[in-house]
C-alpha cells in the first residue's frame, strides 16, 4: 500500500485513520437523520447558488447590468466568497469544534440573504453575494468534516455518496423555486425566502446535530499549529493531486452552471421549460449519486472513479468534435450532456472521499484547505468557460474535455501512473 496512503498520528490526536474516538457521537443521532441533516446543511450551497439562475436577466436589469455574460458574476461573486470563507472555518473548527462555527457561518448566511433583497447597485449585489458565499462555506468545511470524523474508507464514500444524492436535489428543484419566489415579489423574493430556508435548517441543526469532533482532536489556534495542519494537506501527494483533480471536474460543472441559462434560451429558445429541463439534468447526476452509494462497497472507490472520469473524457471529446462541426440539435446535445454528467456523480464524491482518506487527524484543516482550493479553482474554471460563451456549444465541450483530461494527469500522478487499485485503509465504525 502507498504510505502516503497513511499518516502517522499527531501529537494531540487519537490516531490516524481508523481511530475510535473517546466517545461516540454516532450514538447521539441515528445515520440516516445525520446523513440528511449533512445533506440540508450542505444544500445551502447549492440553494444559494442555483435558486438565482432565473432572476439573472430580472436582476441584470433592475441593477442596470445589460452584458449577459457579466450577470454571471452573481454566481462567481458567491463561488469566490464560498471558496475564501473554507480557509477560516477549518482550523478554527479543529479547535473549537463543528457547532460553533457553523453557526456563526450561517448567520452571516441569513444576514447577506436578506440584505441583498435590498440592494440597490450591482456592486453592492456582488459584495453581498461573496459574504454570502462566505458564510455558506462552513456548511461544506464542518458538514465534510463530521462526516470524516463518523466514517472512514469505503463507508465515508458510501455516506458521502448519499448526501450528495440528496445534496443534487436541491439543483433539481432550485430554479423552480426560484420562479415561484420570484412570482411572490421579484427577484429580491428569492432572498428572503432562501434565508427563512436557512433558518429552519440552522434550528434542526441547533436541536440535533452532536459535536462530531473528539476532544483529544482538538488543535491549537496557534499560526504555527494552523500552518502545520495545511502542510500535512499541501505535502501529501495522494490528497493534495485528488484534490487539485476535484477542482477541474469540478470547474466544468460550475461552467455549465455559469452557461445554463444562455445555453437553454438563447441557444434553443427554451425559456419557458428552462427550469424542468435544468432539474431534468440534476436528477441524472442524484440518480448517478445514489448509485455510487450502493456499488462504492462492492467495486470501490477507484475502480468506480478512475472508469468514470475516462467515460467523461471520451463523452466531452466527441461532444466537442461534434459543436466543431456545426449547430448541434438539442436531443444530441441532451445526451452527450446527461451522460457526461452521469459520470461526473461516480467522481466527485469518491475523489473527495480519498482526498480527505489519510487526513482524519486533521479532518477539518483537510477539508477547509481541500474546499478553499477546490472552490476558488472550480469557480475561476467556470467563470472561464462562461464568460467565453459565444453563442455554441464549444466553449463548454472543450471546458469539459479540457478539464477532464487535467483531472486524469492529476490522479495519474496521485497513483503512480496506477488506475483502478484496490486498497483497503481501515475504515471506523
Amino acid at each position: 500500500m502507498d504510505k502516503s496512503i497513511v499518516k502517522e498520528p499527531q501529537p494531540g490526536s487519537a490516531s490516524s485513520i481508523g481511530a475510535q474516538p473517546s466517545y461516540d457521537p454516532a450514538s447521539l443521532i441515528g445515520k440516516k437523520e445525520f446523513v440528511a441533516l449533512a445533506a440540508a446543511i450542505m444544500s445551502i450551497n447549492a440553494l444559494g447558488i442555483d435558486v438565482v439562475l432565473p432572476a439573472l436577466q430580472q436582476m441584470g436589469s433592475a441593477l442596470n447590468v445589460d452584458d449577459e455574460n457579466s450577470r454571471q458574476l452573481v454566481i462567481t461573486a458567491y463561488v469566490m466568497g464560498l471558496g475564501l470563507g473554507q480557509i477560516f472555518y477549518g482550523p478554527f473548527a479543529d479547535r473549537f469544534g463543528r457547532r460553533g462555527p457553523l453557526f456563526f457561518g450561517l448567520g452571516i448566511f441569513i444576514i447577506g440573504s436578506i440584505i441583498s433583497a435590498f440592494v440597490p447597485s450591482f456592486a453592492l449585489m456582488l459584495v453581498l453575494r461573496a459574504l454570502q458565499g462566505f458564510g455558506a462555506a462552513s456548511t461544506r468545511v464542518i458538514a465534510v468534516s463530521a462526516v470524516r470524523d463518523m466514517y472512514g474508507g469505503r463507508r465515508m464514500a458510501e455516506v458521502m455518496s448519499i448526501i450528495m444524492m440528496i445534496f443534487m436535489v436541491v439543483p433539481i428543484f432550485a430554479p423552480t423555486l426560484g420562479r415561484i419566489f420570484m412570482s411572490l415579489g421579484g427577484w429580491p423574493m428569492i432572498y428572503v425566502l432562501t434565508a427563512t430556508v436557512t433558518a429552519g435548517i440552522a434550528v434542526w441543526a441547533w436541536i440535533r446535530l452532536p459535536e462530531t469532533l473528539a476532544p483529544e482532536n482538538r488543535r491549537s489556534i496557534a499560526v504555527s499549529s494552523i500552518l502545520q495542519g495545511f502542510r500535512i494537506v499541501i505535502t501529501n501527494r495522494l490528497a493534495a493531486c485528488y484534490m487539485l483533480a476535484t477542482t477541474a471536474i469540478m470547474g466544468a460543472l460550475f461552467g455549465f452552471i455559469n452557461s445554463a441559462q444562455q445555453i437553454y434560451i438563447d441557444i434553443y429558445d427554451m425559456e419557458d421549460v428552462f427550469t424542468y429541463m435544468f432539474a431534468l439534468g440534476g436528477s441524472l447526476m442524484a440518480i448517478s449519486s445514489y448509485s455510487n452509494s450502493r456499488l462504492v462497497g462492492r467495486v470501490g472507490m477507484r475502480r468506480l472513479s478512475h472508469g468514470a472520469l475516462i467515460g467523461f473524457i471520451g463523452i466531452s471529446g466527441i461532444w466537442l468534435i461534434i459543436t466543431l462541426l456545426g449547430p448541434v440539435p438539442f436531443w444530441l446535445f441532451f445526451l452527450l450532456f446527461s451522460l457526461a454528467m452521469f459520470q461526473f456523480g461516480w467522481v466527485a464524491g469518491n475523489f473527495n472521499a480519498i482526498a480527505m482518506e489519510p487526513l482524519g487527524h486533521v479532518a477539518g484543516t483537510a477539508a477547509s484547505v481541500q474546499g478553499f482550493v477546490s472552490t476558488i479553482g472550480s469557480g475561476l474554471f467556470g467563470a472561464l468557460i462562461g464568460i467565453s460563451f459565444d453563442g455554441s456549444l464549444t466553449p463548454i465541450a472543450a471546458g469539459y474535455f479540457i478539464l477532464g483530461l487535467l483531472s486524469l494527469v492529476l490522479v495519474l500522478i496521485a497513483e503512480r501512473g496506477k488506475l483502478f487499485q484496490q486498497i483497503s485503509p481501515a475504515v471506523k465504525h
